[in-house]
């Protein structure tokens, strides 16, 4: 393969991988997994998974649950659904997965994080809200000690 067309194939693979990002964050509370993912621009789930983490340091699936528990901090601020009201809203389908990856991300339980911020956020705007709580990716909440 010539380096030209090797580097054509990497912008096409790049583009392929934006199509999937935009998805993921489009789609965020849908029912996605990797395999369907893949399969909407035409790639091996394997060869998606591991492109993806070239071009953006994480997993698919992490990018989503990622997407997933900030939209689910959002609703969580507002303080007028539960946690399990959440955790369906914004897709997951398992309770206990949300709650520890919502954990593993922001450092604190969501019940516990609902009834904190929910006050705190009281009179900032959205999009201030949402940038300054926003979680970290690529690496994991320090939990502070008890």
């Amino acid at each position: 393969m010539t380096s030209s067309t090797a580097e054509n194939q990497r912008l096409r693979d790049l583009a392929l991988l934006r199509r999937v990002r935009d998805r993921i964050d489009r789609e965020h509370a849908q029912p996605l997994d990797v395999e369907s993912l893949a399969r909407g621009v035409n790639m091996s789930a394997g060869h998606l998974s591991r492109q993806f983490r070239l071009a953006y340091g994480e997993s698919p699936y992490s990018y989503l649950m990622t997407r997933r528990i900030e939209r689910a901090m959002a609703l969580l601020r507002r303080g007028d659904l539960s946690v399990t009201e959440v955790c369906f809203a914004v897709g997951c389908s398992s309770l206990g997965t949300f709650s520890t990856r919502f954990t593993e991300l922001t450092g604190v339980p969501p019940s516990t994080y609902r009834r904190q911020e929910a006050d705190a956020a009281a009179g900032i705007p959205s999009c201030v809200a949402k940038q300054v709580t926003r979680p970290i990716r690529n690496r994991e909440a320090q939990v502070a000690d008890s």
